[in-house]
């Protein structure tokens, strides 16, 4: 049960980058870390999914209500989950997958196109 987030600014984007496990116990830091973010005046951000091996129902909750503060504020949120955990099915790809909610999310490979204003998200 270890998450850790770290928040850095690229361009006019705020990237929260999580590693370990989004669970119960863990997502409601992530909760606080995009409200905090929110509250700060940030309203586009990236969530970096990348180092995070576990996500459970309680994590896409918090993804969902990231989204809905960012749309709220006419903000933006975008997800990443890298390329190679696309093709060969990420946990956390295949938990937005099989819930039904990973056309929601626009997903980038990594954090750099994330916070290009002219790349493309990935195709769900």
């Amino acid at each position: 049960m270890t998450l850790s987030v770290d928040e850095a600014a690229q361009g006019r984007w705020t990237v929260l980058h999580v590693t370990g496990e989004l669970d119960l116990v863990t997502s409601p830091d992530v909760r606080r870390r995009v409200h905090d973010a929110v509250a700060e005046g940030h309203r586009e951000v990236v969530v970096d999914l990348s180092e995070v091996y576990f996500c459970d129902s309680s994590g896409v909750g918090v993804l969902i209500a990231a989204r809905r503060l960012l749309r709220s504020c006419q903000g933006s949120l975008r997800i990443v989950l890298p390329a190679r955990g696309i093709t060969d099915g990420s946990h956390v790809n295949r938990v937005l997958t099989a819930l039904g909610v990973r056309r929601l999310f626009e997903v980038f490979p990594d954090a750099e196109s994330a916070a290009d204003d002219e790349a493309e998200p990935l195709s769900a």
